[in-house]
């Protein structure tokens, strides 16, 4: 049985639409147009790596692939989540994603079912969260009018607030929010609008307008959040979504908490603040901007400090 936590390295992707805001988690970002921290990442376009312990140097993938005894044995050819941190320094694409069957057939992919906490957003941020089309045909002429305003449904945001984005959700992060995104391993995202935004060499980004029309919900359908609290003795656990692809909680912790890891692996992404594990005598400090992996069975652990995490797992 491990009796530590599991650090990792992330890996950092330059956007468009990225910033330099993911300095504020400690992070040396390498570009002036950082948009994603990628903090739990074992796909080909990106994996994380084990930062010291017994397993330093090993990507997520190959500790997946060699120590499956750590993630409670789950079945599965590819780690199955991905967790990132977004600096949306100007308005991200218009998008939607397929699901398991489209994706496999089309990207030889999985779907990509999401959800978003928002950590911090500027005043009068919003994002857009579904759609006013009621039929294909209509959402389809809208789309070909570039009828934006009268399609594209915005929503104001504010730091706490959680969106449960499912396959099929037409869906935007907007200027001036950062946050933390929990999904399905995959990469596969279908470009419906992106303002007319040109490249470095001058070039209109690729858009997929008859796949993003195959897959979109029609009509939209919200998926509602109804947030479960439970008091664990200084830590208010809160949990957000439990899916088909993954459970969401907050940890938000002033003091002290005796938890107890069993037969699922935890990923979990420090927010703010600063604290110490400690299990069998051994203690582990961690602070904001770190991401830290409980493997399954950890068995009984003490969180101390002050500190917001956000904690997945199957």
């Amino acid at each position: 049985m491990i009796k530590e936590p599991i650090f990792f390295e992330p890996i950092f992707k330059e956007r468009i639409w990225g910033g330099e805001q993911l300095k504020q988690f400690g992070y040396e970002i390498p570009y002036k147009q950082t948009g994603e921290c990628w903090a739990f990442a074992a796909h080909e376009n990106g994996q994380s790596v084990v930062k010291g312990g017994q397993f330093q140097g090993l990507t997520l993938g190959a500790l997946w692939e060699q120590h499956r005894e750590l993630f409670g044995g789950v079945d599965g050819d590819r780690f199955p989540l991905l967790t990132k941190i977004l600096d949306a320094n100007d308005d991200l694409s218009v998008q939607v994603h397929p699901d398991d069957e489209y994706a496999r057939v089309h990207e030889n992919d999985l779907g990509k079912t999401e959800c978003w906490y928002i950590i911090d957003c500027e005043e009068g941020a919003e994002i857009i969260y579904g759609h006013h089309a009621k039929t294909r045909q209509e959402f389809e002429t809208m789309v070909r009018e570039g009828k934006w305003t009268d399609l594209l449904r915005k929503v104001p945001v504010k730091p706490g607030d959680f969106y449960f984005v499912p396959s099929g959700t037409i869906h935007a992060i907007g200027k001036g929010i950062m946050i933390l995104e929990t999904q399905q391993n995959s990469d596969t995202t279908y470009r419906v609008y992106d303002y007319d935004r040109r490249d470095a060499e001058g070039n209109l980004r690729e858009l997929h307008i008859k796949k993003s029309i195959e897959v979109t919900t029609i009509p939209a359908n919200e998926a509602k959040v109804d947030p479960v609290m439970k008091k664990i003795g200084d830590l208010v656990e809160i949990t957000y979504v439990e899916s088909n692809y993954f459970t969401v909680h907050k940890w938000a912790l002033n003091g002290v908490a005796h938890l107890d890891n069993r037969d699922k692996f935890q990923l979990i992404s420090v927010i703010s603040g600063q604290g110490t594990l400690e299990k069998e005598g051994n203690e582990f400090a961690y602070q904001k901007g770190e991401h830290f992996l409980l493997p399954a069975w950890f068995g009984k652990f003490t969180l101390s400090g002050n500190a917001e995490l956000i904690v997945s797992h199957l």
